[in-house]
């Protein structure tokens, strides 16, 4: 989740410093946008996915600590709870075998994890949302013992002054408070990083919003929450709930939420950051000894440590990255839409939809952002949350329009043109958005197959979890057979 930090007691000194350092890396990013030269050599692409840890009867493993000890990879870290780990692939081109490259990697890489946790008696789980939490597992004392989380929580909680109610009006309805952020722990991801040249930024980033309902509808894998059908993506509903340091006079308010999609196109990436600066206060008002404008006269890349920390703490489903690989400065869009699994190559099909779609709309003579109200865009993705792969999105000169036939007849084409543009391999390009394909054409994602896998359980006799429990371990046997959710059966 980023930064460790290591104190939970901020001063109004402390505040009042940190938003001055801001401002004034702020001022400094302006500057290097305009003079410093990025790199922009190739359009290297990156993959982190947060990992499920559960035991023998399929509840969640409290046992993040131990496995990651036994594992010793710096690759694999903690995230926010103790049933919970985070694996940050290396990063790569996609140009030529590079999704076989990622797919090797993975299949390889959890593998071996899979093996450590087993030691512990866990295993690991690539889904949106474990199906059999409970409330009685989201508690303080279930997160992870990196400082970050226990300091994050006390400053959510403290900037609320109050307990986080949870709402959420799917199927079913999920009625709940909170006394923590421990609920946010739920959530787990796969997000897509591409690195771009600042001029292009924008384009990139725009791209991304204009498909984020499209992305939730078809990659949806999150139907359930403490035992309750809610949305086919639940987590989107989850995190923007369980995230949300609005008392509520300040939602009557207007004031903006840190789980936000945003509220207009940008012309760079620097209206995001000023964004983030002047609508956010900051939850972890850390200094650091950089002078920025020290750096940069002396020919130097500013860490913009404050500037990169206040931006991990507002949670945009498409944020802007700056960071710094081998003293060359770079950014990235990192795109935060999507669940993590069911399978490898079901997140790699995601993958290559997302790069591929946000290319070749990127890169448009006319943008699609130029057509398709920012509205539009919001509210296509909730409903592409909500309802999942049927849902009925607006899509300019189309009008409504079903999602998987959005997909199949206008969007599918334009992947395709975008991988060649990667120069993906062609037969890998044909396979990974082959799968795609086939989602929208039998309407089976990771979501459809666990409500209708625990429809049919239910059907049969089954209470609901007990249903829930029978799912997830069919579910696990599925996802180790690396064969994509469309093809699962549903029953026995």
């Amino acid at each position: 989740m980023g930064k460790d930090v290591g104190t939970g007691t901020f001063s109004r000194e402390d505040r009042m410093r940190y938003r001055q350092k801001v401002r004034r890396c702020l001022d400094v990013f302006a500057l290097m946008l305009n003079d410093l030269a990025f790199d922009t050599d190739y359009p290297t692409t990156g993959l982190e996915i947060e990992i499920n840890l559960i035991d023998g009867e399929a509840q969640p493993a409290m046992r993040n600590a131990e496995i990651l000890a036994a594992l010793a990879n710096p690759e694999f870290q903690t995230e926010l709870g103790q049933f919970n780990l985070e694996f940050n692939v290396p990063p790569r081109l996609i140009a030529g075998a590079g999704f076989d490259d990622y797919e090797r990697t993975l299949l390889t890489s959890l593998a071996q994890a899979d093996e450590q946790a087993r030691k512990f008696d866990a295993k690991l789980v690539l889904i949106g949302i474990l199906p059999t939490l409970t409330q009685s597992h989201m508690v303080l004392d279930n997160l992870s013992a990196n400082p970050r989380y226990w300091v994050l929580n006390e400053q959510i909680i403290e900037a609320r002054a109050d307990i986080l109610a949870i709402d959420i009006r799917g199927v079913e309805r999920l009625q709940t408070v909170s006394d923590s952020i421990a609920p946010e722990a739920a959530n787990t991801s796969v997000q897509f990083h591409l690195q771009v040249a600042p001029e292009m930024f924008a384009n990139y980033w725009n791209a991304a919003q204009a498909i984020a309902g499209v992305q939730a509808a078809v990659g949806s894998n999150s139907p359930f929450l403490f035992g309750k059908r809610l949305w086919d993506e639940t987590r989107i509903a989850l995190f923007e709930q369980a995230t949300d340091t609005r008392p509520e006079e300040m939602k009557s308010q207007g004031v903006r939420p840190r789980v936000w999609f945003g509220e207009r196109w940008v012309t760079s990436i620097f209206d995001l950051f000023e964004e983030n600066v002047r609508y956010f206060p900051a939850l972890l008002p850390i200094v650091e000894d950089e002078d920025p404008v020290e750096v940069l006269h002396a020919g130097g890349v500013p860490r913009l440590g404050e500037l990169r920390l206040h931006n991990g703490t507002v949670y945009r489903w498409n944020r802007p990255v700056y960071d710094i690989m081998n003293g060359r400065p770079h950014l990235r869009v990192e795109n935060r839409v999507l669940p993590a699994g069911p399978t490898v190559v079901d997140m790699l099909a995601n993958a290559a939809f997302y790069f591929g779609l946000t290319r070749s709309f990127a890169e448009a003579d006319r943008p699609v952002w130029s057509q398709l109200p920012f509205s539009a865009a919001e509210e296509n993705f909730h409903l592409g949350c909500r309802e999942g792969i049927g849902a009925a999105l607006w899509w300019p000169r189309v009008g409504e329009v079903r999602a998987a036939d959005l997909v199949l007849e206008r969007l599918l084409p334009r992947a395709y043109e975008g991988l060649d543009r990667f120069d993906v391999d062609p037969a890998l390009r044909d396979r990974l958005l082959g799968i795609i394909e086939q989602r929208c054409s039998t309407g089976r994602t990771g979501a459809v197959w666990q409500s209708d896998t625990v429809a049919r359980l239910e059907e049969q006799g089954r209470d609901r979890t007990t249903a829930l429990r029978e799912m997830l371990l069919r579910y696990v046997e599925h996802m180790h057979t690396n064969e994509p959710v469309h093809s699962w059966p549903i029953g026995d």
